[in-house]
């Protein structure tokens, strides 16, 4: 029986994360989708082929508006890098993909606070910043070249069906003609399911897992490794070790954010918190596919690299928000058990799940079923 309770428990505390965020992720993906549904990614690798920081900085912009999915991010970086993009503007768009979008901060904002939801967007470029200074460094031409072969031997993946399709608004006109016709909401839902399919594992399991160390996982021992009792000792390590827990967790995209929370209610630093979410690019799935599609030294070189700037950018974030007295004095994540009542989540939740079911009803209307069985799909497809 005690086994069965403390089951149900870690249930109850992932159930309970669950419904407070349910509302932000439909919304936070809704806006992703429409952005996604006017820029056309035929003319994303043509604007990336150059590593300048007018490059960079469209990289970083294209990467916010397209898939919050980090397998799928990690393809389409691959795909945008054998279409001409310099390696630099593609991993920069990967990073952005994945820590500067809509639904991340929304989330964060939800379970964490805004203070962490500012870091993060404050974070993510300095992180850029350091990976794009970094491989013009310490990355040789011939490098890049041995990673362009392998590149283009065209190893699978994960989710390379899902980042060859292309469903953008293919007509013309302005924003908003383009956006509220009948191709307008197709490509809207199409999006939006298509992405949810790609990240709903990562969540699922984030929670479950979130459920299961804030339910089991007792304070003493988080407070022992992340050395709370030495304020200083715990802000040096926190950033050093957040991403260390996130490669081994397993959970990337915005899976890991309920686990944020568990760590942030268990002491890590603030910066330790940011480099966590940040590390959802080199947990141990991705660095197997960055070995496929790159080699096993740029795979190490990735990984380096993006460890120290994750680092880094944790201790910028520390600093710069201590200094300004921005981080929240008080661990109060949301990751305690609670009912649900009759407040605004509940009413934002009914509203945005009726949303989700008409976008949902589209999406297979348009022939969505077809595209759903080619997620997997192959590095060189055409959908």
């Amino acid at each position: 029986m005690r086994v069965l309770d403390a089951i149900g428990h870690a249930l109850a505390v992932a159930g309970s994360m669950t419904w407070e965020i349910t509302w932000s992720l439909i919304l936070g993906f809704t806006l992703s989708a429409v952005v996604q549904a006017v820029v056309r990614r035929q003319t994303v690798a043509r604007l990336l082929g150059d590593d300048r920081p007018k490059t960079l900085a469209l990289a970083t912009g294209l990467g916010a508006a397209s898939s919050s999915c980090s397998y799928a991010a990690v393809a389409l970086a691959r795909a945008l890098f054998r279409r001409g993009a310099s390696f630099t503007a593609a991993m920069t768009f990967e990073i952005a993909s994945t820590n500067l979008v809509i639904e991340l901060g929304i989330i964060m904002a939800l379970l964490l606070s805004w203070q962490f939801t500012v870091a993060e967007f404050a974070g993510g470029p300095i992180m850029i910043v350091l990976v794009a200074v970094a491989f013009r460094l310490f990355v040789r031409r011939k490098l890049i070249d041995e990673a362009r072969q392998q590149a283009d031997r065209g190893l699978a993946g994960s989710m390379e069906g899902h980042a060859a399709m292309d469903m953008s608004i293919q007509s013309e006109g302005s924003f908003w003609r383009r956006l509220l016709s009948r191709e307008g909401y197709t490509s809207v839902s199409q999006i939006f399911v298509m992405e949810w399919a790609a990240v709903i594992r990562d969540v699922v399991i984030g929670l479950l897992i979130a459920g299961a160390v804030g339910a089991w996982v007792p304070d003493t021992f988080w407070q022992h490794l992340f050395l709370t009792g030495h304020p200083l000792a715990a802000k040096l390590w926190g950033p050093l070790i957040g991403p260390v827990i996130s490669l081994l967790s397993f959970v990337c995209s915005i899976g890991n954010v309920p686990l944020a929370a568990v760590l942030w209610n268990g002491g890590i630093s603030f910066g330790g918190v940011i480099a966590f979410i940040f590390a959802d690019l080199i947990i141990i799935p991705i660095l197997v596919i960055y070995r496929k599609y790159y080699g096993t030294r740029m795979m190490l070189t990735i990984l380096g690299i993006f460890y120290a700037a994750m680092v880094l950018a944790g201790y910028a974030v520390e600093f710069a928000f201590g200094g300004l007295g921005l981080i929240p004095a008080e661990r109060v994540a949301r990751v305690a058990e609670t009912g649900i009542t009759w407040n605004y989540t509940t009413i934002l939740n009914i509203v945005f799940l009726l949303l989700a079911a008409g976008l949902l009803v589209r999406f297979f209307r348009s022939g969505g079923r077809a595209m759903l069985t080619m997620m997997g799909g192959s590095p060189d497809g055409h959908h």
